[in-house]
């Protein structure tokens, strides 16, 4: 079966990525570019999307490193504001049995996107995370640009204490096309622990009471499923040998979930490639990497198959 691409779509039109840029700092000293969005945009532009990145940064040296890598990556940084009195967000990562805790700052940059002022008809989709709602002025700007734009939108949950609600993040992905969470989201937002029988029930009632035309439940280590109309579909996981973090891996899978959607593939086939790709990201400390060689060979590789 074909993953459900709206009619509106068309496999070169270019997808909108709204939500935070922020860096992970590790308990090391180092520091990487991040953001569930960022992530996101960074290798739909790898694999030649040409993503619109809306953002804000801070009028900081950490604000100028996001500008100067995303040039260096070709990335349209045309609608990343500038703000003078916020900083460039940060969050301090910690990693606790090869899983990676957040704690993340209020009062970033990111929490003060202003509306972008954007031709809609330029592109395909629009992906949102839910942590970018957790402002009302940056939740406002995003309001603005899915009334205005009327594009499908791609949700991607990512549940960060104490910076959701429930009603809100439920609300949202009812209004969303395609939504793709973890196991763990999925038993808070349907207020119950699933055992792995259940989740194949619960995920394709939530898929229905939503309207979904996709839904998709990573796993971990045990793989992941995409839920769409009459149809569920499990991908068994990659191993990975070696494992530097596992920051991003979810990122990863859901730019391979949308670069599938406007490339037309097949279920089976762009579920199994996100999770090739998700095992590839977690051999390298953080979520993104300037190295054009890692997409090239994943798409002569894909383009073969």
């Amino acid at each position: 079966m074909m993953l459900p691409v709206s009619n509106k779509h068309h496999p070169s039109s270019r997808p909108i990525v709204f939500g935070e840029v922020l860096f992970d700092c590790f308990p090391d000293g180092s520091s990487v570019l991040g953001g569930a969005p960022f992530n996101v945009a960074w290798h739909l532009q790898g694999f030649g999307l040409r993503p619109l990145f809306v953002s804000r940064v801070g009028d900081d040296e950490r604000g100028e490193q996001v500008l100067d890598t995303m040039q260096q990556w070709g990335m349209d940084g045309s609608q990343v504001q500038l703000d003078t009195e916020h900083p460039t967000g940060q969050v301090a990562v910690t990693i606790e049995g090869g899983q990676p805790s957040y704690a993340i700052l209020p009062e970033q940059a990111y929490d003060f996107i202003e509306s972008p002022v954007i031709v809609a008809a330029d592109f395909s989709l629009l992906y949102q995370g839910s942590l970018i709602t957790r402002s009302p002025v940056s939740r406002k700007a995003l309001d603005l640009l899915c009334e205005c734009s009327r594009l499908p939108v791609f949700m991607d949950v990512n549940l960060r204490d104490p910076w959701w609600e429930h009603g809100a993040v439920m609300a949202r992905l009812r209004a969303a096309c395609w939504v793709k969470l973890n196991d763990e989201e999925l038993d808070i937002l349907l207020q119950r622990t699933l055992s792995r029988t259940d989740i194949h029930s619960a995920a394709e009632q939530l898929r229905v009471d939503a309207g979904l035309e996709l839904l998709v439940v990573t796993l971990g280590a045990d793989g992941a499923w995409i839920f769409t109309a009459g149809e569920a579909q499990c991908g068994e996981p990659v191993v990975v040998d070696e494992i530097a973090d596992t920051v991003g891996a979810g990122d990863a899978f859901s730019a391979v979930t949308l670069l599938g959607l406007l490339s037309g593939w097949s279920t089976p086939v762009t579920l199994q490639r996100a999770l090739e790709f998700a095992a590839r990201i977690c051999r390298q400390r953080g979520a993104t990497a300037l190295d054009r060689s890692l997409y090239e060979a994943f798409m002569r590789r894909w383009q073969d198959g």
